[in-house]
Order: structure tokens, then C-alpha cells, then sequence
């Protein structure tokens, strides 16, 4: 009986130590990724994005060539008391987050609600769910302001 007895012991020692494994791996695998900034460059175009990093989950992106001083925005929120400019005189373009039309708006780069996420490193911006303040990071401080450098002038 003691033959028995001990293999199943430690089979039953292992299962008990595998799904307490397993349980504690589900945990870490669905938390919930952190928002922030980040800057990316395709080819000329710049793109600074507030989302979760390399993935879709994006709130608002913000796209320019260089030395365009004007930036063309997309996503589910946009600027409190940014002055738009004429959408109806510029060529439909793809759109980055869903692949079709382009629904983007464009707006100066020295439009106060953009200076202000320069000057101060926060945005307020208003969508579905609400007005809220998008903040930067000391490190993102640093890619917003050579996104604009790189919108104003082509260099960053």
C-alpha cells in the first residue's frame, strides 16, 4: 500500500503546484497596459499617438510632414477650443487607425490647445466619454517636443 500511496501523494502535490501555477500566470498576462505617448516616424510623416504602445488602442493621433506646420488629428477624442481648419480643401487621404477615408481634422501646430501640450505637457481634450486632461511624462515631454520641432521647422 505504501507503494501506491506515495506516487499518488506527489501526483497529487504536482497538480495542486501546476494550477496554483497557472492561476498566478493568469493574473500578470490581464492587466490592463498603461496609457502614454509615443512617437513613431513613417517614411517623412511623423506620428505622435496617446494609446497603449504597439497596439490599436489608441485615443488620438496626430500625424505631420516635416515643416508642414500643421498637424492632422484622428481618433475618439480631439482638442478643447482648437480651431480647425478647412477639412473640404485638402485630398481624402487613408485614415491610420481604421484604413479607410480619411476623417481627420487639420489644425496649426501653433494652435493654443496644442502649445499648451508643449508648454505645460497636457492636453485637454473631450470625447464619448467626457472632458479629461491627457498628461505627459517627463520622457514624453521629450518626443512631444521634437514632434512639434519636427512639424514647425523638419528638424527634431
Amino acid at each position: 500500500m505504501l507503494k501506491f500511496a506515495i506516487p499518488a501523494a506527489a501526483a497529487l502535490g504536482l497538480i495542486a503546484f501546476a494550477a496554483q501555477s497557472q492561476a498566478t500566470n493568469s493574473d500578470t498576462t490581464t492587466a490592463v497596459a498603461p496609457m502614454g505617448w509615443h512617437l513613431s516616424h513613417e517614411g517623412d510623416l511623423a506620428k505622435l499617438a496617446y494609446g497603449v504602445a504597439n497596439s490599436d488602442q489608441l485615443a488620438l493621433i496626430m500625424t505631420c510632414a516635416p515643416g508642414q506646420k500643421q498637424a492632422v488629428l484622428y481618433g475618439d477624442v480631439e482638442p478643447v477650443g482648437a480651431r480647425y481648419q478647412n477639412a473640404a480643401m485638402r485630398p481624402m487621404a487613408i485614415d491610420p487607425l481604421s484604413g479607410g477615408l480619411d476623417t481627420g481634422v487639420r489644425m496649426s501646430v501653433a494652435d493654443p490647445a496644442l502649445k499648451q501640450l508643449v508648454r505645460r505637457g497636457k492636453l485637454d481634450v473631450v470625447g464619448d466619454a467626457g472632458a479629461f486632461e491627457l498628461t505627459t511624462t517627463r520622457e514624453e515631454r521629450i518626443l512631444v517636443g521634437e514632434f512639434f520641432a519636427y512639424c514647425g521647422n523638419g528638424q527634431a
